[in-house]
């Protein structure tokens, strides 16, 4: 039995002891057997260890996790620090840069965020070495679909970020008007030119907040 220690282990119960989850688990211990899976095990909730979900007020929904060594560690596009800042997380900070005028930091770990109540949630958690994609099938989909949607029934207002195809697949699981969904091409240097940069996501988030007589996101990460 997974133990996050906040509020996600009464949310998440019904999950956590349903059958696919239990196929899930099964597939997973295989993988871990028998080939290199990113992040360690002991990392792969650190999403929802990080944000409990009475604490969600903005949601940064990635793929599945960093594919190479030393990289992946739980929380969608961070990466620790000593760690060479990926070319997405590049890209999320010139754009918040040019957006807020935050000041560029050294290094891509995003715990700060995930404290504020910024779940950095992908959609698979798990992710063969070397293998993009190649958890996709496992069975988390499931999973993190479920937990979009309990996010959808809350009554506090949450801001969902969506970058690319597949985030912005599960537009139709947020259907509660006291959302706001915000969506964008995805970050990588492939597509960023193509509508990331200028989307003013982050402030729009901001001002969201506030209106809302919420806490705005200190986005600015330190050194």
């Amino acid at each position: 039995m997974i133990a996050l220690g906040n509020d996600w282990d009464t949310i998440l119960a019904p999950e956590f002891e349903s059958p696919y989850y239990k196929e899930l688990r099964l597939k997973l211990i295989h993988e871990l057997n028998n080939t290199i899976v990113y992040p360690d095990k002991f990392d792969i909730y650190n999403a929802l260890r990080f944000t409990p979900f009475s604490d969600v007020k903005c949601v940064i929904l990635g793929q599945d996790p960093y594919h190479e060594p030393g990289q992946a560690h739980g929380l969608a596009f961070s990466v620790k620090q000593g760690v060479t800042i990926p070319p997405s997380l590049v890209n999320i900070y010139k754009e918040l840069s040019a957006d807020l005028g935050c000041t560029i930091p050294s290094h891509g770990y995003l715990e700060k965020w995930a404290r504020q109540g910024i779940l950095l949630l992908n959609t698979s958690l798990t992710v063969r070495k070397s293998a993009a994609n190649s958890h996709a099938k496992l069975g988390w989909t499931q999973f993190t679909d479920a937990i979009i949607a309990k996010l959808n029934e809350k009554e506090t207002p949450v801001v969902f970020m969506l970058w690319g195809n597949n985030a912005k697949s599960k537009q139709p699981l947020i259907t509660n008007p006291n959302h706001l969904v915000l969506t964008s091409v995805h970050p990588s240097p492939l597509s960023a030119s193509r509508g990331f940069f200028g989307c003013k996501h982050f402030s729009k988030c901001n001002a969201f907040l506030e209106q809302n007589k919420l806490t705005p996101i200190d986005w600015q990460i330190e050194e």
